[in-house]
């Protein structure tokens, strides 16, 4: 018998050597290439253990706090208040037309989604230590649960940005159709760049102090508390090749485009955040799945 590197997932391929007269069986054992090698098939086998850590992140998140649930609302409540008082008010940041508060949380629960989501993706692998060192699982359910739970979180604030929509009395237009798009772009971006951060994670520990700087340089490099008009159109494209400008800019057009005084789609923008984020994530995926076989060893 011959065996060669036995990696996951591994494909078992039956040969034959001739001794003599005598066909000898040779079982070689082999790593799967291509595609297949990122088990989207064994995911599915193991969905209950992928809603056991959904309901694990849900729960223990506000556990043993004393607002618990409340800190969903508060969040994008507080982050709006302040950033009305400070670029509203004080600095007079354009808002396109619209109340700036609305203007600001259309833009903020969309962030704050994919920011929860990349932090927790990010040190994903490393909280879940006991559990990967122990049994055998896709690793790859621990980073989807990371951006599955966090849609909790974006439901109860998109219910917050409903009501105030009612109170500014903002009446939906059509084009909310497409916020389902831009929320799937979102997480796209978010597990993209979590699989790239919590695979060298696992490595690097750095990654841990990196995570928030990253994303404190991330949201003022975002139209979040400003519009992408506010930027010259020669230098526009440029915001582009930032992932959450389309989601950020798609979000504000599908629920307030309405009231805005530039309506227009954010077509190309889209277009060219979506095409980032695809190849983040293909990347991310090949990247995760090459660097899987030693996260038991080194964690």
């Amino acid at each position: 018998m011959i065996l060669e590197e036995l990696t996951e997932p591994q494909r078992v391929r039956t040969t034959s050597r001739i001794v003599g007269t005598d066909d000898i069986p040779a079982i070689r054992i082999e790593p799967s290439k291509g595609w297949a090698a990122l088990q989207f098939r064994e995911l599915g086998k193991y969905r209950e253990l992928l809603y056991f850590l959904i309901w694990r992140d849900v729960k223990v998140r506000y556990k043993q706090t004393a607002l618990g649930v409340a800190w969903i609302v508060l969040q994008p409540l507080l982050s709006t208040v302040v950033f009305t008082v400070i670029f509203g008010i004080l600095l007079k940041v354009p808002s396109d037309g619209a109340p700036y508060a609305l203007f600001a949380l259309a833009a903020l629960v969309p962030w704050q989604y994919f920011s929860g989501s990349l932090s927790r993706v990010g040190t994903s692998l490393v909280n879940s230590a006991n559990l990967i060192t122990k049994v055998y699982f896709p690793r790859l359910i621990i980073p989807l649960s990371g951006v599955l739970s966090t849609l909790v979180d974006f439901i109860i604030g998109f219910a917050v940005l409903v009501i105030l929509l009612i109170v500014y009395r903002v009446p939906l237009t059509p084009q909310v159709v497409w916020l389902p798009l831009f929320l799937l772009l979102a997480i796209v971006t978010a597990l993209g760049f979590g699989l790239w951060l919590a695979a060298l994670n696992v490595r690097y520990r750095d990654i841990n102090y990196l995570i928030p700087f990253l994303l404190q340089i991330w949201m003022y490099a975002t139209p979040v508390v400003f519009g992408a008009t506010l930027i010259p159109a020669r230098y526009r494209w440029l915001m582009a090749l930032n992932p959450m400008t389309g989601v950020v800019e798609g979000f504000r057009w599908a629920l307030i485009g309405g009231i805005l005084q530039d309506s227009n789609p954010p077509g190309p923008l889209t277009a060219v955040s979506a095409a980032i984020s695809l190849v983040v994530l293909l990347a991310g995926l090949v990247f995760f799945r090459r660097t899987e076989r030693t996260f038991a060893d080194i964690i």
